[in-house]
């Protein structure tokens, strides 16, 4: 009953713009929510934003909603540019879950699919960017962009943000130390909570398999990104902690980047309450995740030019 009037109640607050699309994908019916800016002009190219939801016991079409609920990035009271300036997708995974852990619905192959024949639905009914394009999750969402980032089907994303991400070792016959990077260095930004008590930020046994410990993951991207050794960090006011690594051959600033609050839990933090904070019973967060990934995206362009020639381009402006 407290889920339901709480989607209620942001429904009232706005999130009314977004329609549900359905497509088939390996045969089986699949769904997503899709918001474009108030001002969509289909002459202009967008870029796209998937935005991937935690596990859930809810399953049909409302995964992708709560999703859409915890970041609120297309509410305006809250980000009017970034739902202005951005299309946002909130993909509903195969009954509630995503790819990777032993409890999910889909295979790998299955939900990799997914996302390449969802691709192809949006750019058939949406005017894309095809240069920015990108993916964040949440708990087995940001596992599954870990996955994501990984598999030829993410060589089209332009960076990549996981949200106390549940990166399962091998559970679904997959090895996250082996990946097969489509390309030169991946932009990988991930947010976790130390105090997270359902994906611990030490590793250990969680519900869908083995789960690494965050700086473990962290250092796998060190080595695939070529990043340099030691961050970059920052350790900012209420245990908020931020690490930047350098990489590629021209160690680009701020490739792999990571954010720790110390007594964060398992939610898509914020400033003010969002679902699923009010779920865990959390106060309001030192960091507002959602800008946190916006930033980090709106950095990488794909294609255009290299990471190190934008780089010195921002430095130059």
């Amino acid at each position: 009953m407290f889920l339901v009037s709480t989607f209620l109640a942001l429904l009232v607050t706005g999130i009314t713009a977004s329609s549900l699309k359905v497509l088939t994908s390996n045969g089986i019916r699949r769904s997503y929510w899709v918001h474009t800016p108030s001002s969509y002009d289909d002459s202009k190219s967008y870029p796209i934003v998937l935005a991937f939801h935690g596990s859930s016991k809810l399953g049909h079409d409302i995964d992708g909603f709560a999703m859409e609920a915890d970041t609120r990035l297309t509410l305006p009271v809250f980000s009017t540019k970034y739902s202005e300036s951005k299309i946002f997708v909130y993909p509903n995974g195969a009954r509630g879950t995503w790819a990777g852990p032993s409890y999910a619905n889909a295979s790998v192959p299955e939900d990799l699919q997914f996302i390449s024949d969802l691709l192809l639905n949006l750019k058939e009914n949406f005017n894309v960017d095809d240069s920015r394009i990108y993916a964040t999750g949440l708990s087995n969402g940001g596992g599954f962009v870990g996955i994501l980032a990984c598999a030829p089907v993410g060589s089209k994303f332009s960076a990549f943000a996981a949200v106390a991400g549940a990166f399962y070792e091998k559970a679904s016959g997959i090895d996250v130390g082996n990946c097969a990077v489509g390309r030169g260095v991946v932009p990988m930004l991930e947010i976790h909570g130390g105090s997270d008590k359902t994906v611990n930020y030490e590793g250990g046994v969680g519900e869908g398999g083995i789960e690494p410990s965050i700086l473990s993951w962290l250092e796998l991207w060190q080595r695939r990104n070529w990043c340099s050794q030691t961050p970059v960090v920052e350790d900012l006011d209420r245990g908020v902690h931020h690490s930047s690594w350098s990489c590629g051959e021209k160690k680009v600033e701020g490739v792999l980047q990571h954010w720790k609050v110390d007594g964060g839990g398992h939610y898509w933090p914020s400033k003010t309450e969002n679902t699923g904070m009010l779920v865990a019973m959390a106060g309001p967060q030192p960091i507002e995740a959602s800008d946190i990934v916006i930033d980090f995206f709106d950095k990488w362009v794909l294609g255009k030019q290299s990471l190190a020639d934008r780089r010195d381009q921002e430095l130059s402006d």
